[in-house]
């Protein structure tokens, strides 16, 4: 629930309608949310590791005039089932699988942040013709994510606490990486759909064997594989630094739009949601407007 003190914006997105669907991704239970009139065009909004849909909740509205956007939980996160194992060719194929359960009228644009923006880039090698365009935001190609950087070192995800009661669990609630976030009301929305109750207290959603280190093929790789438009988005004070930027920027074949997201931070929606929104509308109206190159 909102707090009190959250903005008319904030409190309208979190009020506007949306459905929620399960399918089955080769065995695996997968949960998805859905805004927006279904004869628009789609998009596929992808979280990062340890995180969940309704980290989304909050900018899916605010993007439904022109498009239907979903938000799934990856396996093995949010109110999806879990896996023995999670490379990332698995999730960017129940991507897919809810792309085209969700029934866009043409291809959709697949978004993702962190780790989601590496299932994004793996979306975008291996199933490319299928989509309208990829955006990846803040997701450094040259270094592990840094979710993934965390739970190898042990000291955030791979022993998730149980927590007695609600508010001592939501007091323990932070960001991997940890960066300054002024809008508390954002945090508080977070946290409180990160949790969920069981025998003995609270305790986080996700699965720690997310982060179990099998060795997936190297992004850098990847991304000149990737088969369709693709914009990346990086924070001004993100983990994309500049010459992060350029280097993937040069994989790409020098032929893709590197925005930068000014004051925000890695997790740019918590921080600058607004700026996101607007650089993500700009763009997608741009995309609209011009034939992608082959």
């Amino acid at each position: 629930m909102a707090t009190s003190h959250a903005p008319g914006w904030f409190l309208q997105a979190l009020d506007t309608p949306f459905e929620e669907r399960r399918i089955e991704v080769e065995g695996c239970r997968i949960q998805y949310l859905s805004w927006g009139d279904p004869e628009k065009p789609g998009i596929v909004l992808v979280h990062g590791g340890a995180a969940h849909a309704h980290w989304w909740s909050f900018i899916a509205p605010l993007l439904t005039h022109q498009y239907r956007v979903v938000a799934l939980d990856l396996s093995g996160h949010g109110e999806s089932g879990r896996r023995k194992e999670y490379p990332r060719e698995m999730w960017a194929r129940e991507v897919m699988a809810v792309s085209e359960d969700a029934g866009f009228p043409g291809p959709p644009i697949v978004v993702g942040h962190s780790m989601g923006g590496f299932v994004t880039i793996a979306a975008a090698a291996l199933f490319g013709q299928r989509l309208a365009g990829a955006v990846v935001l803040d997701s450094p190609v040259r270094r592990p994510d840094p979710e993934a950087e965390e739970g190898a070192r042990g000291r955030a995800f791979r022993n998730p606490k149980v927590y007695p009661d609600l508010e001592t669990a939501l007091a323990h609630f932070r960001l991997v990486p940890s960066h300054p976030v002024e809008n508390q009301y954002i945090m508080d929305h977070i946290a409180r759909t990160s949790l969920t109750q069981k025998e003995g207290g609270w305790t986080w959603k996700f699965d720690p064997m997310v982060f179990h280190r099998f060795t997936p093929r190297p992004a850098h790789e990847i991304l000149p594989e990737v088969r369709c438009r693709i914009a990346l988005f990086r924070g001004e004070y993100g983990l994309v630094t500049p010459d992060i930027g350029d280097y993937m920027y040069e994989l790409l074949g020098r032929n893709a739009p590197v925005v930068e997201i000014p004051q925000a931070h890695h997790h740019m929606m918590l921080d600058q949601p607004l700026a996101l929104i607007a650089g993500l509308r700009a763009l997608l109206a741009d995309w609209e407007h011009s034939v992608p190159r082959k």
